[in-house]
C-alpha cells in the first residue's frame, strides 16, 4: 500500500523535503530560490528543474512549452508538476541581494522600538530599531512569498481576481509576522510602533482590499488611505500591542513606497526642483520641489527586473550584473563569481550600451549583423525579443519623466537631482543610463540613494501620521496615458539613437 508521503531531494543543495504525495512543485520549490516570474504559466521558463531520479509527467502542454523553450527530456517546468513519488531534481539555487539600509537621518528620539518593513513585489525588508537612539538593532530579508503567483503587479492583481486574492493576503501576513518574530528573537525590547510601506498592490494585499478597481480603466481604487492593524487582527504571535499601520497609497499604481521615497529624499522641502526614479518591479516616477510633486508609474519593471527577458532573473548568484567591451569582445560581470545563468536589469542596461556603442544594434533596435540573438558569455545571450522589452522600458521611463516635467512647466535643466532609488538602481552606472537614453540629462545629476522606501518608512517611524498627510497633499498622481502626447513622445523615446 503506498504511502501518502513522498520525498523531494533538492541538488546541489543536499536537502531532502518531504510533501503529501500530489503536492505541486511550485509549493515545494518557491522557498528555495526557483522563480515563478510569468505567475506559473510556462511562458518564461525561470522555473525549470532537471529530473535526475524518478518520474514526474509531462503532458502535451508542458512538452509543448518545453519544446519552445529548447529544453531537453530531463527538464521540466516545476509551475507544471506534481509531485506523485520519490523525485531527485537538480535546481538552480540563487542567492538573492536584498538591498537593506542603514541611511543616517534627523530624527527626534521617541520611545521603546520600532520596526519598518518594506513590503517589496519581489523582496520585503525589515527593520529593528530604538527609537531614542535611531539605532538599528537587526534587519530580516526575505523573497514575497506572493512570487508563486506572478513577478509583477500585473500578474498579482490577475490571480487575485481568478481567487487567489486570499491566499496571497495570509501569505504576505505569515511571511512578515515571522520576520518580525525573527527580529525579536532573543530581545527584552518593547515594540510601540510597526510601520509598512509598499506599492498599491501590495497594500491591497495586505490589507485584503478589494483589487478589482486595479485591473480596469481609469485603474482608480477608493481604498488608497492608510490600513490599520492590531496584531491579533493579523495572527502575528508578538509581545505587547504596539499600532501596526500600511501607509497610504498616492494613486492607481503610485504607493506608500513613493510617499516613503519622497519623504526620505525630502523632496516637498526643497525650493530646486528634483526627479525621483524607482526602477523596481513596479516602477514609479515622482517630479517636484516644495510647491508641489507629480506621480507617475510605468511598466518598465519587467524588463530591468528580468522578468520579460528570454534568460533574465533579479540581481542573484549566477546573474551578469555588468557588462563591458574588452580587446577580444564582451567583458562581463556575473555575481558570485560563478558561471553565468542569467542577466539582471543592470547587466542589461551596460549590454545596451555597449552594444548600441558598437553599432551591433540599430537605431531601431535591430540586431544589424541579421542574427537573431547576440552572445554576452555562454551560456547567456540577448535575442531581438529581449531588445524590443529593453526599448519598451526604456521608452517607458523616459516618456514618464518628459511628461512630468512638462505638466511642472519644466526641462531637464531646471532639474537639480535625479535620484535613483532600489535595489536594482543600486548597480546601475549613471553613465549608462544617459547614454541608454532612459535618463535624459547629465550623469552628474544622477544621485543613487538606495532602498528609499525602507528609510522613508524608518522615518516615519519618528513622525507623527501628520507628516505623511503633509507630504500627500503636496502630491499629485498623473495617469500618463491620459495626456494628449503620449503617443508621439512614446514612439520617439522608442529610438536608441
Amino acid at each position: 500500500m503506498a504511502t501518502d508521503l513522498v520525498t523531494v531531494n533538492l541538488q546541489p543543495l543536499g536537502k531532502t523535503v518531504t510533501v503529501n504525495r500530489g503536492t505541486s512543485l511550485v509549493d515545494v520549490l518557491h522557498e528555495y530560490g526557483v522563480e515563478f516570474p510569468c505567475g506559473g504559466k510556462g511562458i518564461c521558463g525561470n522555473c525549470r528543474v532537471k529530473l535526475l531520479r524518478g518520474e514526474l509527467k509531462a503532458d502535451r502542454n508542458q512538452q509543448e512549452r518545453l519544446g519552445k523553450l529548447h529544453l531537453s527530456d530531463e527538464w521540466r517546468l516545476a509551475c507544471f508538476c506534481a509531485v506523485d513519488s520519490d523525485v531527485t531534481l537538480e535546481i538552480a539555487q540563487l542567492e538573492s541581494i536584498i538591498l537593506a539600509d542603514n541611511t543616517p537621518f534627523d530624527f527626534c528620539p521617541g520611545n521603546g522600538c520600532g520596526i519598518a518593513i518594506d513590503v517589496g513585489t519581489t523582496t520585503l525588508v525589515a527593520q529593528l530599531l530604538d527609537l531614542q537612539t535611531g539605532a538599528v538593532l537587526d534587519v530580516v530579508t526575505a523573497l514575497n512569498p506572493q512570487t508563486r503567483f506572478g513577478s509583477d503587479v500585473i500578474s498579482r492583481i490577475q490571480s487575485g481576481l481568478e481567487g487567489n486574492a486570499g491566499a496571497m493576503c495570509r501569505l504576505i501576513r505569515e511571511k512578515t509576522g515571522e520576520m518580525i518574530v525573527s527580529l525579536l528573537a532573543g530581545r527584552s525590547v518593547e515594540v510601540s510602533k510597526i510601520v509598512l510601506v509598499g506599492n498599491t498592490a501590495m497594500h491591497h494585499l495586505f490589507g485584503g482590499l478589494d483589487l478589482a478597481p486595479l485591473s480596469f480603466f481609469p485603474f482608480e481604487s477608493p481604498s488608497l488611505s492608510a490600513q490599520s492593524f492590531t496584531p491579533d487582527e493579523l495572527d502575528w504571535k508578538i509581545p505587547g500591542r504596539p499600532t501596526v499601520t500600511f501607509f497610504p497609497s498616492i494613486g492607481s499604481f503610485v504607493g506608500s513606497d513613493i510617499l516613503a521615497g519622497i519623504a526620505a529624499t525630502r523632496m516637498t522641502e526643497r525650493q530646486e526642483f528634483t526627479v525621483l526614479i524607482d526602477l523596481g518591479t513596479n516602477g514609479e516616477i515622482a517630479c517636484g520641489n516644495r510647491d508641489g510633486v507629480l506621480c507617475a508609474s510605468t511598466a518598465a519593471g519587467p524588463a530591468f527586473e528580468g522578468a520579460s527577458i528570454s534568460q533574465g532573473m533579479r540581481a542573484a548568484t549566477g546573474a551578469i550584473s555588468s557588462v563591458t567591451s574588452g580587446n577580444v569582445g564582451l567583458c562581463c560581470t556575473v555575481i558570485g563569481n560563478t558561471a553565468p545563468r542569467g542577466i539582471c536589469g543592470s547587466g542589461l542596461v551596460d549590454a545596451m550600451d555597449v552594444l548600441i556603442e558598437g553599432r551591433e544594434i540599430g537605431e531601431f533596435g535591430e540586431i544589424l549583423s541579421g542574427e537573431e540573438k547576440l552572445l554576452l558569455q555562454h551560456p547567456v545571450y540577448l535575442s531581438q525579443q529581449d531588445i524590443r522589452e529593453f526599448q519598451l522600458a526604456k521608452a517607458a521611463v523616459a516618456t514618464g519623466v518628459s511628461i512630468l516635467l512638462s505638466h511642472l512647466g519644466i526641462t531637464f535643466s531646471q532639474v537639480d537631482q535625479v535620484f535613483i532609488a532600489g535595489g536594482f538602481g543600486n548597480y546601475l552606472r549613471a553613465e549608462n543610463l544617459v547614454k541608454t537614453g532612459i535618463v535624459e540629462t547629465d550623469a552628474s545629476k544622477i544621485v543613487k540613494v538606495g532602498n528609499t522606501a525602507l528609510i522613508g518608512a524608518k522615518m516615519f517611524l519618528f513622525e507623527e501620521p501628520g507628516h505623511a498627510d503633509q507630504i500627500r497633499r503636496k502630491t499629485s498622481h498623473l495617469n500618463l496615458e491620459s495626456d494628449p502626447l503620449f503617443q508621439e513622445i512614446y514612439i520617439e523615446k522608442l529610438q536608441l539613437y
